[in-house]
């Protein structure tokens, strides 16, 4: 076993480790949200981690985003997650893609054990969640973290209970449309404290988020 993850047997076992080093995921964006998400699914021990994401890393990212630094300003953002993701874990599989998930994409996505959806875009989310439900793939999306203060209000549940979060309630309604009642989501039960555009943005809302994901993702992958 890798001598990293020693400290994580006591709570997943042997076996559970050796479960995450086969497993295969795939994050939709790295930003406040994502780039927790890929922190902590690699410290996990996760075997293989794709990033998905066509940005790159900007001043204003700083107060929120792990790979924002004034170092990487200008370069990709999944080129960062990547570069930290394999100092982390050198044994993983790290691949990024450049690119704008939307209906000319050209990925296959059944080759993952699981898809995290931290991307903002609702065309994106739908197209997302649609192909993990046709191709029974596990999947989590991230609702809206923005104009939110309280990190203590994140929650893990179905998109057909959610509440407050505005991004949830235009997904749910266009879900069902699509023939789709159910969708695992990390969402805030608190109202937005303002209606800023974009959406304003504190350094502990969406990381709480990332994190959330992820170890959802590794319990599903490990118990389910």
């Amino acid at each position: 076993m890798n001598h990293s993850f020693l400290r994580a047997v006591g709570l997943l076992g042997e076996e559970g480790i050796e479960k995450l080093n086969h497993s295969s995921v795939i994050v939709f964006g790295v930003g406040g949200v994502g780039s927790y998400a890929v922190e902590a699914l690699a410290r996990a021990g996760i075997g293989s981690i794709t990033i998905v994401d066509n940005d790159i890393v900007d001043i204003t990212n700083i107060n929120r985003q792990l790979i924002a630094l004034h170092s990487t300003i200008g370069m990709d953002k999944v080129a960062v997650s990547k570069s930290r993701t394999a100092d982390i874990n050198p044994l993983c599989k790290v691949t990024a893609i450049k690119e704008f998930y939307d209906e000319s994409s050209n990925m296959d996505l059944t080759e993952y054990d699981y898809i995290l959806d931290c991307i903002d875009s609702v065309k994106s989310k739908l197209l997302l969640a649609e192909t993990a439900a046709k191709n029974n793939i596990k999947i989590i999306s991230a609702m809206g973290t923005g104009n939110k203060l309280e990190p203590d209000k994140l929650k893990i549940t179905d998109i057909s209970k959610t509440s407050y979060c505005p991004l949830a309630k235009k997904m749910r309604a266009e879900l069902r449309k699509r023939g789709i009642n159910h969708l695992k989501v990390v969402y805030s039960t608190e109202e937005p404290k303002c209606r800023t555009v974009p959406p304003a943005s504190v350094s502990f809302v969406p990381p709480v988020a990332g994190l959330m994901m992820a170890g959802e993702v590794v319990k599903d992958l490990i118990y389910d």
